[in-house]
């Protein structure tokens, strides 16, 4: 018989906290994907926006043709960051896969009987014994592995290391994660995360979602099993062993005492690996990359004349396009040789 349940034993005000967590950092990933690559895309695929007219030098106090030249460069950087991000993916990405099916096809895998002791307990947390295998000698309890068949990988000594019930809770969690396919999940996370490897933010809050798959297993064991769970957690030790690149394994040391308290029915505040610099370093850099792509959204006059121009409109008497950033006879009264040559060209 499967035993069923609900969140294990913690308490709702917890949940729901942890659940807006869980939905702000998917928010906060997806808006650093967008914000990082649409100024490339918007810009050569979807077309330039015409708000800003090649006649249009100036906006307000703005001199548009010094921002466009001085932005340029950091326009073109994007693109490279952007292309070295998707081969960045392909070979990381490749890599990762590569690591998972040696290892995987290394592994001396063999079916679990439905009337062994690992069977039963399989039945019993409610886990396909066809989709389980046992392997002698592995260092790690269990994982999961496996993108669009995932299988549940299980210590042949698991059964005497833990309690029936134990056993149980802890094979309950798996069948978790394979319901929801973690292991693909998690990979394509990683591979967002990689795409924008210059936005180190982005992994870290990649970090805090991995975290979260744990948790969220952990929350969808039947009840009864809470405490059980917590017993096995606290039996098979901080979970030091390196996971099989790929997969997703049963426990780490720095999550073994938030899972430990929240099953055991306490409260327990969530530790994020993202930090104020690492925050306030990608708001600077999503700015930068931005207001290129914007005044680059600035065409410039016919290219056949389009150095000539541009020196005709910058080229103040000492100044350079950076000083010229701010035009200064916007409506400061003044004439002359110090009025902006170019004031009447603005809209």
């Amino acid at each position: 018989m499967v035993m069923t349940g609900h969140r294990v034993g913690v308490r709702p005000p917890v949940i729901r906290r942890e659940e807006r967590r869980r939905r702000l950092l998917l928010l906060a990933i997806v808006a650093a994907l967008l914000l990082g690559i649409a100024p490339v895309v918007g810009h050569h695929v979807l077309g330039a926006v015409p708000w800003l007219s090649a006649q249009q030098h100036h906006l307000a106090m703005l001199c548009l043709v010094a921002l466009h030249l001085l932005l340029r460069p950091v326009h073109e950087i994007a693109h490279w960051l952007l292309y070295t991000g998707l081969a960045y993916v392909v070979l990381e990405r490749g890599r990762a896969f590569w690591q998972h099916w040696r290892v995987m096809r290394a592994l001396p895998q063999a079916r679990v009987s439905p009337a062994s002791a690992l069977g039963q307990a399989a039945v019993r947390a409610g886990l396909p014994v066809t989709r389980t295998r046992v392997v002698r000698g592995l260092p790690m309890p269990a994982f999961t592995s496996g993108w669009f068949a995932p299988r549940v990988i299980v210590a042949a000594d698991l059964p005497d290391r833990l309690a029936s019930d134990e056993l149980t809770a802890v094979l309950a969690h798996e069948a978790v994660h394979l319901r929801r396919r973690d292991p693909l999940r998690l990979f394509a996370l990683r591979a967002l995360a990689s795409l924008l490897f210059w936005l180190p933010v982005l992994r870290r809050l990649a970090a805090d979602l991995e975290d979260e798959v744990e948790i969220t297993a952990d929350d969808e064991v039947p009840a009864p099993l809470a405490l059980a769970l917590a017993s096995a957690v606290l039996t098979l030790g901080a979970g030091t062993e390196r996971a099989v690149p790929g997969t997703v394994g049963f426990q780490r040391a720095d999550l073994l005492p938030r899972r430990i308290r929240r099953l055991a029915g306490e409260d327990a505040e969530p530790v994020s690996h993202t930090s104020t610099g690492s925050l306030l370093a990608a708001t600077a850099a999503l700015v930068l990359v931005w207001s290129a792509g914007v005044i680059v959204l600035h065409p410039l006059r016919d290219a056949t004349t389009e150095a000539t121009q541009h020196a005709s409109h910058c080229d103040h008497p000492g100044e350079t396009p950076l000083t010229h950033v701010f035009c200064r006879g916007w409506s400061l009264g003044l004439s002359g040789e110090r009025r902006c040559p170019h004031e009447a060209a603005r809209v």
